[in-house]
């Protein structure tokens, strides 16, 4: 087991003291528990943000400057 230091605010300190008292346990071991419990959990894939928007054209990436001289940006 290796030690590892980290600096908590008061209120989670106390906090982690009392659930730690409420199932028996120390405060380190309730800290090993939750880490333990957060690091195997599934990383939920984030939403991909590509196409989600539709602007009815293709051609935007392609004629980007002539796009956003019909829409009046940099007026």
């Amino acid at each position: 087991m290796k030690k590892t230091s980290i600096y908590i605010e008061d209120q989670l300190d106390e906090a982690l003291a009392l659930r730690a008292a409420e199932e028996g346990i120390t405060k380190a071991e309730f800290i090993r528990r939750t880490l333990g419990g957060a690091v195997r959990r599934p990383v939920r894939p984030r939403p991909s943000i590509i196409g989600i928007v539709s602007s009815g054209r293709s051609d935007i990436s392609e004629n980007v400057d002539a796009f956003l001289t019909e829409t009046g940006f940099g007026e």
